[in-house]
């Protein structure tokens, strides 16, 4: 299992601090087996790694009862969405991957990359946005470039 060095948690740990967040935003509540289809395991896992969590003061969890992100938690989890999001925008609006690849992609990028990369992801997004709002659109000129260099079937 990797550890991200920064933050001392493993990568599927993260997963569950993300699901959490997600979870609970879509429904206002979360409970293990809302988790458990959200990540696709199994409901035991989530028992486990729950448990986990809870004893690094990121969740509040009691068996049978709902999930809460403590405040930790929260800034945890708000940290690992970012870093998908840095990664999902970047792969759709610059690279020009569908939504449902990038989402794939990002959820493992996100544990992989480091802060570095991902920041200058982010800057360049940003970058390319500003000049498409000033009529230069970078990343339109970036997907006829690949396109015309992908080879032919």
């Amino acid at each position: 299992m990797a550890v991200r060095k920064n933050t001392g948690l493993s990568a599927s740990l993260e997963d569950y601090l993300e699901a959490i967040l997600n979870v609970a935003d879509a429904s206002g509540m979360a409970r293990s087996r809302d988790i458990a289809a959200s990540l696709d395991v199994a409901r035991p896992s989530v028992t486990g790694a729950l448990k986990l969590l809870a004893k690094r003061g990121l969740v509040n969890y009691r068996p049978y009862g709902y999930v809460t992100l403590t405040q930790s938690g929260v800034a945890r989890a708000a940290k690992v969405a970012k870093r998908h999001d840095i990664i999902k925008v970047f792969l759709t609006d610059i690279l020009g991957v569908d939504s449902p690849t990038a989402q794939k992609a990002a959820c493992k990028a996100e544990h992989l990359l480091g802060p570095a990369i991902i920041s200058r992801m982010h800057d360049f997004t940003n970058f390319a946005k500003k000049r498409a709002h000033s009529g230069e659109n970078l990343m339109d000129v970036l997907r006829r470039f690949a396109k015309a260099k992908r080879p032919k079937d």
